[in-house]
């Protein structure tokens, strides 16, 4: 069971320390910070602030999958004492001995849809918990900017063959204190899907999930409302040049199918499902989606999520009852954006220093 309630009224939207005693004394209440109000500057704050500042260092790893392809992947590490952790950093983060956080597990990272290791939410989740002591691995799907010299594949929705060989493929010394997976957006989608399947022998002692699209088909839909014509756009575009870099092992007529794509749902209707032996579109949506493996997680696992985020239906949320899904930890808020939670009180996105805090508690439980 997992250690502590972060459960919230998720119909009645409160907020977490509105609703949960227990919650209230384990985590910062979540206010939207000015100028970033409302659902759409909380999503559109990390595109608008720019390049978050990369952590110093890091090491490059190349993880093979089954058919040949390597994964890049980026490992950072949490710098002894005295030394500067990364650019941007509080002055009291570099003073935490290194001793302390010794023997913890390895983050696994998982970046979002068109994303990669220098995306800016992932350098920030990245940053925030090395300097809470954590190693993390940054893992960059097939397709991505830093896989591509090394894989001609791409990845989808649910890929969990490749998650779960990245994992096998890790040095022996980086996952033996286990590992704990968390990923962002359609990265968040994978993972939980991979805990769902619960069939893989491999050391994963929990996992965390933030803004993450839990039906593929809804989400779709959400994103070519008229109202988010420019997030769909800005989206599509992205897919489209990932999907057609040069590297990319595609006949000249996927090539073609994917440059005539107008939208999200013909993209993945006429490349992605036909690409991977899906019938169409909903068939992939239907098989991949991480709603339906939400009842068999058995290990402790954290979904965070603004139930204002405009690319998600809140419905993928409200009609869930959580109470029958005990491993599984909600923290829902009625603001935040996608990926945004840019909140008072820290420059450190709430969703952050939740997952951090969550996992903290896991770890403490772990030495008990």
């Amino acid at each position: 069971m997992p250690t502590f309630s972060l459960r919230t009224n998720p119909v009645k939207a409160a907020p977490i320390d509105a609703q949960s005693e227990d919650a209230s004394q384990a985590f910062p209440s979540f206010r939207e910070r000015p100028p970033w109000i409302g659902r759409d500057l909380q999503t559109l704050r990390n595109f608008l602030r720019g390049d978050p500042g990369e952590l110093l260092g890091g090491e490059r790893l190349l993880l093979a999958m089954p058919d040949g392809d390597k994964l890049a992947a980026r490992l950072d590490r949490p710098i002894k004492q005295n030394v500067i952790y990364f650019k941007r950093v509080e002055r009291d983060a570099c003073e935490k001995p290194v001793s302390a956080f010794s023997h913890r597990a390895l983050v696994v990272l998982v970046h979002g849809l068109a994303g990669c290791e220098s995306s800016h939410d992932t350098v920030a989740t990245a940053r925030h918990l090395v300097s809470e002591g954590w190693s993390v691995l940054r893992l960059n799907l097939r397709g991505s900017e830093p896989s591509r010299p090394t894989s001609t594949g791409r990845y989808h929705a649910g890929r969990t063959e490749d998650l779960e060989a990245a994992l096998r493929a890790l040095p022996r010394e980086l996952a033996l204190h286990g590992i704990i997976l968390v990923g962002h957006s359609l990265g968040g989608n994978l993972v939980l899907k991979f805990m769902g399947e619960a069939y893989y022998d491999l050391p994963v002692l929990a996992a965390a999930a933030i803004s993450t699209p839990l039906d593929l088909a809804g989400s779709c839909a959400r994103m070519m409302e008229r109202r988010n014509l420019p997030y769909h756009r800005h989206m599509l575009r992205a897919m489209k040049l990932e999907a057609l870099a040069e590297s990319a092992a595609l006949t000249s007529v996927e090539r073609a199918t994917i440059a005539a794509a107008r939208n999200v749902y013909e993209f993945d209707n006429n490349f992605v499902a036909p690409h991977f032996g899906y019938r169409d579109a909903l068939d992939y949506y239907e098989a991949n989606r991480s709603g339906r493996f939400l009842a068999g997680i058995k290990t402790p696992t954290l979904i965070v999520h603004a139930l204002d985020d405009p690319w998600i239906p809140s419905a993928c949320y409200t009609t869930i009852d959580w109470a029958r899904l005990p491993m599984i930890e909600t923290a829902l808020t009625p603001n935040g954006g996608h990926l945004g939670f840019h909140g008072v009180g820290s420059a450190t996105p709430w969703h952050d220093r939740v997952t951090a805090l969550w996992l903290s508690k896991q770890a403490a439980v772990r030495l008990h």
